[in-house]
């Protein structure tokens, strides 16, 4: 009894450090903070770039700070008088998987980022921390900001026309997707609001998404490109587009990412959101997705539905690949000698911590790739991207291959948890 007290007065101070806090230090509007993540395979440095206050704050107004621990990045405000912590949430960037490539051991590089956050109301310190090979986080930079600050660029967004496809309540009570159109010119815009909702519903025919479609409110942006379509290299193709797309990525054919972020953080700004998926006008195969950071697709392949669910897993909810026998561009991705991070996959070093508790008592862990094992939950060798000690819930998934026909138990867990939180 003395054990289940003490961890109930632990939690309380995270409980009530909600709105009431939510309005002492913060207003309903954002402060992002635009920065550029570089250096090579062994450094990473950030430069500043600028401030700018934005009109809406689309997250929850009670859980602040984050509680997953997810992320290869994570970022920190503080107050600065008491130096009590305000908000933090971790994410993903594109420059921490080109770190892994053979390319980051040659040259450096930059890709732009940004942080945003409630705008504050007194000083705080922003940290932002990269994790470590170790597991660790550990600061790369900080700076103290001053709401007051001229230099925070008050700019009036440029209003694209939005079209609401899910309206179901308020920003911080829901998960605020928006969609924004890539490589749709003027005229193919009708065609880009019929494939957002189209792609949108892809999303709630799958759960958790589908039990949960009300606490989701998602928004079609208007943004039109001179060019239909995208940049695909490796062909020789290239197309003048708002947001530079490309395949090629890390020179893989299906890799669709952009590194244009100013211009992407730049259009949203006028609209409340959680998360950005970037649809783009193609019949190509090919995506990707970062956690809190974006998620990209193509809106005609015959696959597309398969790819946009799976990247929204990534972008959302921040479920690892479970493939292991595709090709890709990294190379010692994962450090077998601790848990990876995502909640979908294992080294089994500490495997308590993730789906263990979910595994039947009958079940061998690690669990063989055997047809009586099909839809069973255990520990399957494979995920990652590496066939060999990395483990995976189920022998298939929406984060495995595209024959899925759902995301697996633990998978479904992890989105639901995410969804609570956004909207609580």
């Amino acid at each position: 009894m003395a054990r289940k007290f003490l961890f109930i007065l632990f939690l309380f101070p995270l409980v009530t450090f909600g709105q009431e806090n939510f309005s002492t230090y913060f207003q309903k509007k954002s402060l992002r903070f635009d920065f550029l993540l570089g250096g090579n395979a062994k450094e990473v440095t950030v430069y500043s770039q600028q401030m700018k206050q934005e009109p809406h704050w689309a997250g929850s107004l009670e859980n602040l700070t984050d509680t997953f621990n997810y992320g290869t990045y994570r970022f920190q405000v503080f107050d600065v008088e008491k130096g009590k912590l305000l908000y933090s949430k971790g994410f993903s960037t594109l420059f921490q998987e080109w770190q892994t490539t053979a390319e980051a051991k040659k040259t450096d590089k930059t890709f732009y980022q940004a942080v945003i956050f409630p705008f504050p109301k007194k000083k705080v310190r922003l940290s932002i921390e990269a994790r470590q090979w170790e597991g660790n986080f550990k600061s790369i930079f900080e700076i103290e900001i001053d709401p007051e600050n001229y230099f925070i660029l008050k700019e009036v967004p440029q209003p694209y026309e939005s079209v609401s496809i899910e309206k179901n309540g308020k920003p911080e009570n829901h998960v605020d997707l928006v969609i924004l159109a890539e490589g749709y010119t003027v005229d193919e815009m009708d065609k880009f609001v019929e494939d957002a909702k189209r792609v949108s519903g892809y999303l709630f025919e799958e759960e958790p998404f589908k039990s949960n479609r009300k606490k989701f409110n998602v928004t079609a942006l208007v943004t039109p490109s001179v060019d239909s379509g995208t940049d695909i290299p490796g062909e020789n193709v290239y197309k003048n587009t708002i947001f530079s797309s490309t395949f090629y990525t890390f020179d893989l054919d299906r890799y669709l990412t952009t590194s244009d972020m100013k211009s992407i953080y730049d259009a949203a700004s006028g609209v409340p959101y959680d998360h950005l998926y970037i649809l783009v006008n193609s019949e190509r195969y090919g995506g990707g997705g970062f956690y809190n950071f974006l998620s990209v697709c193509t809106s005609d392949n015959q696959l597309t539905k398969e790819v946009f669910v799976h990247e929204f897993g990534h972008g959302f909810a921040g479920l690892g690949d479970e493939y292991y026998n595709s090709a890709v561009a990294y190379e010692d991705f994962y450090n077998m000698k601790i848990e990876p991070w995502e909640p979908n996959i294992t080294t089994l070093v500490d495997f308590e911590k993730k789906w263990q508790s979910m595994i039947e008592s009958s079940t061998p862990v690690p669990t063989p790739r055997e047809a009586k094992f099909s839809g069973t939950v255990g520990a399957f060798e494979g995920g990652g991207y590496t066939a060999k000690g990395i483990y995976s819930p189920v022998m298939d998934c929406r984060m495995k291959s595209n024959n899925a026909k759902n995301f697996c138990p633990v998978c479904t867990d992890a989105i639901q948890r995410v969804i609570d939180f956004h909207c609580n």
